[in-house]
């Protein structure tokens, strides 16, 4: 059974069964269906196959308004260091979960308000290179050891900015050396 859904302005398709509850109002369920047209919507979705969603424009954050268990961050820094912490994988078995090779490394990364330390996974280690500008997109802030440090996962984006804009960076306030304490407030 094949289940299609308009959700967010774009066709789903999805291949699994329906549930016990009944089927969301603006889905279209055709069995054995690979490809929906928008002729064969109904007369109320078609208005929402034409829409295209509008992007926004990035909002650019300084490090030093970084704070701790928020995401969805986008910023310009400077790299200043890079040291590989773990590197693994590559070799040995062909399949398997190892096959896969692992790199992490610690970037310190900075802009005119502040440093912070950066956790750099695989393919974002080669990106990160000494006096090199990036451009992070929808980065976290993970706290390891009651500090911050910043972060990118798979939905969010690392690359080289490509202005060539150069970044004075102010080393003095490093956000990574203040030691964060979770502490439980009782009502």
């Amino acid at each position: 059974m094949t289940r299609v859904q308009v959700i967010d302005r774009r066709l789903v398709l999805k291949h699994e069964f329906w549930t016990k509850t009944k089927p969301p109002r603006l889905c279209v369920h055709r069995p054995q269906t690979d490809l929906i047209t928008k002729s064969s919507l109904l007369p109320n979705q078609k208005h929402m196959a034409e829409a295209t969603p509008a992007l926004r424009k990035p909002v650019f954050t300084k490090v030093n308004e970084l704070r701790p268990g928020t995401n969805g961050h986008s910023l310009n820094v400077k790299v200043i260091s890079t040291k590989t912490v773990m590197q693994r994988g590559g070799g040995g078995r062909p399949s398997g979960p190892q096959a896969r090779q692992m790199r992490i490394a610690e970037c310190l990364v900075g802009d005119e308000t502040g440093i912070i330390i950066f956790t750099a996974r695989n393919d974002q280690v080669d990106l990160m290179k000494e006096g090199k500008v990036v451009t992070l997109r929808n980065a976290k802030i993970d706290m390891y050891k009651g500090s911050m440090r910043l972060a990118v996962d798979r939905w969010g984006r690392v690359e080289v900015a490509e202005e060539a804009t150069d970044i004075s960076v102010k080393e003095d306030n490093n956000l990574s050396l203040i030691e964060y304490e979770l502490v439980s407030v009782e009502a």
